[in-house]
């Protein structure tokens, strides 16, 4: 390989380096924002002024604002379910294939509470999710109605647990189990700590876990 080539070679991979750099930073600068401000009320402006970049740079490597919010949700529930089929894939290798009700409920639940603790480094991920269910965009919309393959694991897991009760019972409780976790938005938490008179903390991520799964499993008895 000539020199010249060389040095193309080496423009060429450093071009690509700068690009993925620009658009790594808007997307966490994005997601940050969001998070943080809601989808209607951060421009593109916003964004790249935050990240420090182009104004084109949104729609140069995203397509639009609304196709980087959606690159954001599905990245980030991509990974969460990741986390959550892995440690489902765990009990189901600790049990023989017949996990009990508790451990499914587990890696089911598990993860989004680990990104909940003040100090994860993905809970601004999280908070971005709670938003996306209530302000995403119509793509965003059509995706939490109809994609529910990372719910199927679930249920079919808690069809072998609990072979006793009708498969609708099964899939209403999960139902009602998902809406606990879904109503564990920041607005809530507040909430919940008036009424309580400061007497409970989301703080305490390992203590909120236990309290969330042993309601969960009483849901699947009897």
């Amino acid at each position: 390989m000539s020199p010249t080539t060389d040095a193309a070679a080496s423009t060429e991979v450093e071009a690509a380096e700068t690009e993925a750099a620009t658009k790594n930073l808007v997307f966490v600068a994005a997601e940050r924002l969001f998070a943080l401000h809601g989808f209607q009320n951060v421009s593109v402006r916003d964004i790249t002024a935050a990240a420090g970049v182009n104004l084109a740079s949104v729609n140069y490597h995203f397509g639009s604002k609304d196709a980087l919010l959606f690159e954001i949700f599905r990245r980030r529930t991509a990974e969460l379910n990741r986390e959550r089929a892995k440690m489902l894939h765990e009990a189901n290798d600790r049990n023989t294939g017949s996990p009990p009700v508790r451990e499914i409920l587990a890696a089911l639940l598990t993860p989004p509470l680990r990104w909940l603790a003040p100090d994860h480094e993905r809970r601004i991920s999280l908070q971005f999710l709670i938003r996306a269910r209530s302000e995403g965009t119509d793509e965003i919309r059509n995706v939490l109605k109809t994609d529910v393959s990372h719910l199927r694991r679930f249920s079919d897991a808690l069809l072998r647990a609990r072979p006793d009760l009708s498969p609708e019972d099964v899939y209403w409780r999960l139902h009602f189990t998902l809406g606990m976790l879904h109503n564990n938005r920041f607005a809530e938490f507040d909430r919940l700590n008036v009424l309580s008179e400061g007497q409970t903390s989301e703080s305490d991520v390992v203590a909120l876990l236990e309290r969330m799964l042993a309601f969960a499993e009483a849901g699947f008895k009897g």
